[in-house]
């Protein structure tokens, strides 16, 4: 009796034991679908959010050189701010952020006084299309169309060609009034001074963004989307060891302009720029691959450096910016010394790096370049600009998308910008060779 009364309490005890391992897992289960359910709702409300965004489904372009129609079809009211640009002719539609309903390959070809056109994102809450004019041209009249039968909502732009004058005068009219921003006057000891901080701050720009794809590879590879990728690698990269103050000039699909970009740098007092870039080259150069640093200097070092220093200055003008005068050459002699010292911390780190990248990708020939380059100007910050490799070369376009290849290249340029400061951080300030 004793040991059936033994075995009985043995199989309650078990009975017991599973019965509460079984509550247990129901409990998991539960948790789990919660949390299942929770992440449902947050992404259905993350695509209502999407949703709540005007649609725009489709674009067409009608007519001939004297009068032209650009069609897009909405699902709801929009109201475009219209202005207009010159050199090159351009017409501007500023709309609230809205969702493109088809790619950018799909835009109809130009036709009549339209002679190219693209959109995106050009701010936060504030959508852009760029209408590049094949003549001087003027908004003749804008129509919205409500749906009617199976036929969409449409918002209709009509276009007249135009005298030079009447389209000087339509760019004066439409062109929005600009406040003047006070800048901080130079000092000679500003990068003696700034470099003395702790932690060293580091900018890195991922080129072009929203608007403004970019090169486009040959299997359809879009810079901004790569180089955004790639940088916040980087960026991950850097941010290990809690050594620099690291910033991005973007952290998504956002176009900046050039001077943003590098009054970001100024503004920050940063102590080192990088640009990020993967680019294309005319048909006649497709041999070109590897990755390039650049730097900046007057006259470009070769024909491919000054080919792509003018395709990178035209991103403002691709994105329908009005661009600033260039500052006339200032003769004082402190900002001059701080230009020079800038110049030599440039193309130290830029030895520095393809030293480090040698190693690790493939560089083109002479992998230390030089030209123009707008985004490197700022006379108080050391920039580069950094060619990953270039989209119109199959060979280089597969390793852009590959994993591998952007962890090494990331991790040798993380040990270049260690070693770049290397001395500052150890308490000594790091200084070109003479």
């Amino acid at each position: 009796m004793n040991a059936l009364g033994n075995l009985t309490a043995k199989l309650n005890k078990s009975v017991a034991h599973g019965w509460i391992a079984a509550v247990a897992a129901v409990k998991l289960c539960l948790v789990a679908v919660a949390t299942a359910v929770a992440i449902l709702q947050l992404a259905s409300a993350a695509a209502n959010a999407a949703e709540d965004k005007p649609l725009i489904s489709a674009a067409r372009v009608a007519g001939d050189q004297d009068r032209t129609r650009i069609v897009l079809e909405v699902d709801q009211q929009l109201t475009p701010t219209i202005s207009a640009l010159g050199s090159p002719y351009r017409l501007i539609l500023d709309l609230p952020e809205v969702t493109f309903g088809f790619l950018s390959s799909s835009n109809p070809a130009g036709k009549g006084l339209v002679s190219d056109w693209r959109f995106g994102l050009f701010a936060v809450g504030k959508s852009r299309v760029v209408v590049d004019l094949a003549a001087p041209a003027r908004v003749d009249k804008t129509l919205f169309l409500p749906s009617v039968d199976d036929q969409p909502s449409r918002l209709v732009i009509d276009l007249v060609r135009a005298s030079e004058q009447e389209f000087a005068d339509f760019v004066t009219a439409s062109r929005p009034s600009r406040t003047a921003t006070k800048k901080a006057a130079p000092k000679a000891d500003r990068l003696s001074a700034e470099r003395a901080k702790d932690k060293p701050v580091i900018v890195l720009d991922p080129g072009h963004g929203g608007i403004d794809n970019g090169a486009i590879g040959v299997a359809g590879t879009l810079e901004k989307a790569i180089v955004l990728e790639f940088t916040k690698l980087l960026r991950d990269k850097l941010a290990e060891g809690d050594r620099y103050d690291i910033h991005l000039t973007r952290e998504d699909d956002t176009f900046i302009p050039l001077g943003d970009r590098v009054q970001v740098g100024h503004d920050l007092a940063a102590d080192l720029f990088i640009s990020i870039h993967a680019d294309s080259v005319r048909r006649g150069q497709k041999f070109a691959r590897g990755a390039t640093v650049y730097t900046l200097s007057n006259k470009a070092s070769d024909r491919l450096a000054e080919e792509l220093a003018t395709t990178e200055n035209m991103s403002d003008v691709i994105a329908g910016v009005e661009l600033d005068e260039e500052p006339t050459e200032v003769t004082d002699i402190l900002l001059d010394l701080a230009r020079r010292e800038t110049r030599s911390f440039s193309v130290y780190f830029a030895k520095t790096l393809v030293d480090e990248l040698q190693s690790a990708v493939r560089l083109i020939n002479n992998p230390h370049r030089s030209a123009g380059f707008r985004v490197l100007k700022a006379h108080d910050v050391p920039s580069v600009l950094v060619e990953l490799g270039y989209l119109s070369n199959a060979h280089d376009e597969k390793l852009l998308i590959s994993e591998e290849w952007r962890e090494r290249m990331a991790s040798a340029m993380a040990e270049a910008i260690h070693g770049f400061f290397r001395p500052r951080l150890a308490g000594r300030k790091a200084a070109p060779s003479q």
